[in-house]
């Protein structure tokens, strides 16, 4: 311990006995001159008043001198010099000393004479300097530790004199009970409350006056054992403390607890607790082992169950979607039989139709009529009622007091009234039906929208066979509130992509355009730039690529990020949420990039009619699936990966290689989705490899792609076959054209007429386009087209045969900021609600893997808590410490899988204009439950097994501190590295900056780094948490572990905001690396 100490506790006890009388005292010298017992009530009370006074002369100089280790100086100093409970120690010496009690005290010369020499360094514990009173020349009996002598006579005695030692030789004794003369000092000072300082008896075995660690002088027969001799901190000098497993009211009594008992309060242990003797602290594993066990059982819970609260409420859902589509295919089928029975009533005979179809049990009252009227007959052939419709008729025909439905009563109506249209309208989507049916907006129950949803899908089946378009079907399904897509228009010319520093072309010179309303493919051999194209059209160029060309979106020079929100780009790759329905997965794409005016039964539309098309019915409540967990097949998670895209109506969809990997049967499926989607305007590309003759006709525009990226074809699929033939390559029979095209752009079929290489010139001559320099003599021999030169490489020609297509307007330049697609998507606020819902099911999902975070959490703390017993000595340090990495580290490798797992996820969600902030802020909150519960977790097992001194609300509100900052570590971590290299800086990072934390206050890596690091700020919360429990004889153990480390009492609260702060710029951090990667 170091100066500070020293100066601190010198002032601290120099005011302590300044409240005692500065010279002869006239209550001391009435009982030494009467010895009169009736004075010594009197003479005590006197010092009791002046000692009661203590507290309030010490709080002045507290908060300068000792203020880093005393928080409430009042409590603080009463714990520790509040006599005022018992004075018999003060009473007792009074008698011993007859009277002179304030001339056998201490100085404030003397106090600090004494912590100068205790405190300095290099000085021997229990040792003072020499001075005049104990020297080698002058060594008189009270020099000796534990006894004290009486101030000379002639001397003018003042206590609080910081500067005079008075001379002290006269009548030497042994200290009075209750107060401890350090050696070399012959004076006394006050025990503190919580301290044993009895009259020390000499053990004649090993010459030790017990229970004290002193010797007598040898050759000094006479010299007794005193009282105490020192009183430092526990790690220097344990004397005077009360022993383990003893409980001292005051200073002279020393009561040993029974078993049961506890002897901080000298009180019967608590309900399963144990207090073993010879112990300070109460066993309470009992505790520990109950939340143990009840901790494990929930989290045994959550393992198994995990999945349950989601499917509960699927299978409801599942329920009312059924409900409701097998509604809509009954009112289907109503519509179309109503229909049949006004064709037939319009040319008579309705009658018998109807009486045959609908009402078996009427037959005789319909054969009746038919008499009466004479139409017994006719002449035009029935339409039979489907199977089903008779059947169901038939059923309830036959239940018993039912009353007639909606359905009878219309044909009891039609019956009466042949030309009545009461109850109905014949016509689908009619006036009628239209005002009387519910707009979608008008909606609000789940089994409504579903109802709404189904039926509009079941009126478009209707549709699909007249030639109506699907734009006329989705004006009739939104009560005429038509919602038409934008249209986008690509025109691109000689669009070049290089490598830069390379100079490699990965594309050149390609120019055309790619209409709305019509289905692409982009074909080619391996590396003939396809996916480069694709990426170049979208501006998802790599950074180390340049861009050349002109690329115009409906015939203006307008970037097209500025349409993301209406562009759909399906990657290669099946990047879907694997622990996410197919259902979830579409439901939240279509939520977070349609208009925020949309109503939510006619997102639910889009989305069923996504399904719908793309025949996912089967599995649209079945997980994904993950590389860990097997989930749909490979061929329904492709269609759930062009499902994202579609779901928000896009106006360009460009898709890299959708139907790799499906059988012949999926692709078809898929692509007549597709086109279903180019019916309503949309611009669709798409790479494919070598498809199917069925499958290639349903294009309607190639691109066929040569090596280098150079364009061998590009126009439409049912021209491409004439302009190979004449250019003299044929296909042969009974050979898929695709296939026999592409063998040739890879050199597997050598035509006779034409080389591969050639293949890009003849198409740049045969529509007029510049011939770049260098492929100047691969158009030798080659015939050219009428009006062009192919010795021209200005382009002039070919520029002006694009351009001629163009718009007056082409050139216009809008800035990149400005967003052009006319959709307002949902607002931050509310993609973070969406969010929330997301990543809640995906984290229940995971609740196994929860689970085990948990319960490695509840391992560690029931380990650390058993190994790293407390000790008073350091204030439980090392078990904090233990705390520290232990909690630091689990909880980081934990929160690596918040942003490791789903990056290709975010980058797609992101690219397509859905809010980066709305998918942090989102992570985070839900993150909120492990820094929550975390800490419960960890404590429930170290505090019960270590039993530390500080409460567990202080514990637990560090710790989650503690994992808010390590947390947001984390996440910087995560986005940052890859997995495996992000877990190696997850666990290194707790570890070193621990051991950082715990160098000492002097030490030149903790001056510099310490309060970088964020260990220091949590072991300072601990240690701090812990000391304040420290009290009375602790005082100066409190002090000195607190000085050691270079920690603030006050300091507490700074300790949890610096944590939480550093959790905060963590975040901040993490969030931008986030959206600048």
């Amino acid at each position: 311990m170091g100066g500070v100490i020293r100066s601190h506790f010198l002032h601290f006890l120099l005011l302590f006995l300044s409240s005692f009388p500065s010279s002869r005292s006239l209550d001391g010298d009435d009982y030494s001159e009467t010895q009169n017992p009736a004075v010594l009530p009197g003479v005590t009370d006197l010092i009791h008043k002046r000692l009661s006074n203590l507290t309030t002369l010490l709080i002045k100089d507290i908060g300068s001198d000792l203020g880093f280790c005393i928080k409430n100086a009042q409590e603080d100093l009463d714990g520790a010099f509040n006599f005022s409970k018992n004075m018999d120690f003060v009473t007792n010496c009074i008698k011993k000393t007859k009277g002179d009690v304030t001339l056998r005290l201490c100085t404030a010369a003397e106090i600090k004479f004494y912590f100068d020499s205790l405190f300095s360094k290099g000085a021997k514990t229990g040792y003072v300097k020499v001075n005049k009173n104990c020297n080698l020349k002058s060594w008189v009996s009270g020099c000796e530790p534990g006894w004290g002598c009486f101030a000379d006579g002639g001397q003018q005695i003042d206590l609080k004199n910081t500067s005079y030692m008075p001379s002290r030789s006269q009548d030497c004794q042994p200290c009075c009970e209750g107060f401890f003369c350090p050696r070399g000092l012959a004076c006394m000072i006050p025990c503190p409350l919580g301290s044993y300082c009895p009259l020390a008896t000499l053990n004649k075995t090993t010459g030790v006056c017990d229970p004290y660690n002193y010797q007598i002088p040898p050759g000094k027969p006479n010299h007794s054992c005193g009282t105490a001799d020192i009183w430092a901190d526990v790690g220097s000098s344990s004397e005077i403390f009360c022993s383990a497993g003893s409980y001292c009211p005051n200073t002279l009594n020393k009561i040993t607890c029974s078993k049961g008992f506890l002897c901080e309060y000298f009180a019967a242990c608590f309900k399963l607790t144990t207090c073993n003797p010879n112990t300070s602290n109460q066993n309470i594993h009992g505790y520990g082992v109950m939340l143990f066990v009840g901790l494990s059982l929930l989290l045994l819970i959550i393992y198994n169950f995990s999945d349950q609260v989601i499917s509960t409420k699927e299978r409801r859902q599942a329920k009312s979607r059924e409900a409701a589509a097998k509604h809509a295919r009954e009112t289907a089928q109503a519509r179309e039989r109503w229909k049949a029975a006004k064709d037939i009533a319009k040319k008579g005979g309705w009658q018998a139709q109807l009486s045959k179809t609908f009402s078996r049990a009427k037959s005789q009252r319909k054969t009746e009529q038919q008499k009466a009227s004479g139409v017994g007959k006719s002449t035009e052939a029935p339409v039979p009622p489907p199977p089903k419709v008779a059947e169901q008729t038939s059923k309830g025909s036959k239940e018993k007091k039912k009353e007639p439905g909606d359905l009878t009563k219309m044909l009891h109506s039609l019956e009466d009234d042949p030309k009545s249209n009461e109850g109905f309208d014949l016509n689908i989507g009619g006036k009628n039906v239209k005002k009387q049916a519910p707009k979608g907006k008008q909606l609000h129950t789940q089994s409504q929208i579903f109802k709404y949803a189904y039926g509009q899908i079941e009126k478009e089946k209707a549709q699909q066979n007249k030639n109506l378009t699907f734009s006329g079907i989705i004006s009739m399904a939104t009560d005429n509130d038509i919602r038409t897509r934008p249209m986008i228009e690509i025109y691109f010319k000689d669009l070049t992509l290089t490598l830069k520093g390379k100079n490699k072309n990965l594309l050149r010179s390609v120019t055309g355009k790619l209409m709305p309303g019509r289905v692409s493919a982009v074909m080619g051999p391996s590396g003939a730039g396809k996916t480069t194209f694709l990426s170049a059209l979208t501006g998802k160029t790599a950074a180390g690529c340049s861009v050349t060309g002109l690329i115009l979106v409906n015939g203006k020079n307008e970037p097209i990020q500025a349409y993301r929100k209406i562009i759909g780009y399906v990657p290669q790759d099946d990047i879907v949420h694997g622990n996410l329905t197919v259902e979830e997965n579409l439901r939240f794409s279509a939520r977070c990039r349609l208009s925020a005016d949309l109503a939510k039964p006619d997102k639910v539309l889009v989305i069923e009619r996504v399904i719908e098309s793309l025949g996912l019915q089967a599995v649209r409540d079945s997980l994904v699936g993950t590389v860990e967990k097997r989930g749909i097949s490979g061929g329904q998670r492709k269609r759930v990966n062009v499902g994202l895209e579609m779901v928000m109506e896009p106006s360009l969809l460009i898709l890299d290689e959708p139907t790799t990997g499906l059988d012949s049967s999926s692709s078809q499926l898929l692509l007549r989705a597709l086109r279903r989607e180019a019916l309503e305007g949309v611009n669709i590309c798409m790479v494919l490899h070598q498809p199917s003759y069925t499958l290639f006709k349903m294009f309607d525009d190639l691109v066929l792609l040569a090596k280098g990226g150079l364009v061998a074809y590009l126009g439409p699929v049912k021209k491409v076959e004439e302009y190979f033939s004449s250019i003299g390559i044929n296909v042969p029979d009974r050979v898929n054209p695709p296939d026999h095209l592409i063998d040739i752009l890879e050199g597997i079929e050598k035509p006779a007429t034409v080389t591969r290489e050639q293949l890009p010139v003849r198409w740049m001559l045969h529509n007029g386009y510049p011939v770049p320099l260098d492929m100047l003599d691969l158009a030798e021999g080659l015939s050219t087209p009428s009006g062009s030169n192919p010795n021209n490489s200005g382009g002039a020609a070919g520029g002006q045969a694009f351009a001629g297509d163009l718009p007056d307007d082409a050139k216009i330049n809008v800035s990149k900021s400005k967003d052009l697609s006319n959709r307002r998507s949902p607002g931050i606020l509310r993609q973070y609600r969406y969010f929330l819902g997301r990543i809640l099911k995906q984290r229940l999902r995971e609740g196994q893997m929860q689970a085990v975070d948990l319960m490695i959490l509840l391992l560690a703390g029931a380990c650390l808590g058993t190994l790293a017993k407390v000790t008073d000595e350091t204030l439980d340090n090392a078990g904090y410490t233990f705390s520290v990495i232990a909690v630091s580290l689990l909880s980081m490798i934990a929160a690596l899988r918040t942003y490791s797992l789903d990056k290709l996820q975010y980058k797609r969600e992101t690219e397509s204009g859905i809010s980066s902030l709305a998918h942090f802020l989102s992570k985070d909150t839900i993150d909120l439950f492990n820094i929550i519960i975390k800490p419960v977790a960890y404590l429930s097992m170290f505090y019960f097994f270590n039993n530390p001194r500080s409460s567990f609300q202080d514990n637990y509100v560090i710790l989650m501190a503690l994992v808010y900052c390590v947390t947001g570590m984390a996440y910087v971590l995560a986005i940052s590295f890859a997995p495996s290299l992000a877990q190696l800086w997850a666990v290194l990072v707790p570890v070193v900056l621990t051991l950082v934390a715990n160098k000492g206050k002097d030490s030149m890596i903790q001056r510099y780094f310490g309060k970088f690091c964020y260990t220091k700020w949590a072991l300072e919360a601990f240690v701090i948490a812990n000391a304040e429990k420290y009290s009375g004889v602790w005082l100066l153990t409190r002090c000195k572990s607190l000085e050691s480390g270079g920690y603030n009492l006050h300091d507490w609260k700074l300790c949890l905001i610096i944590l939480i702060v550093n959790g905060v710029i963590a975040r901040i951090l993490a969030f931008i690396i986030l959206v600048t990667r």
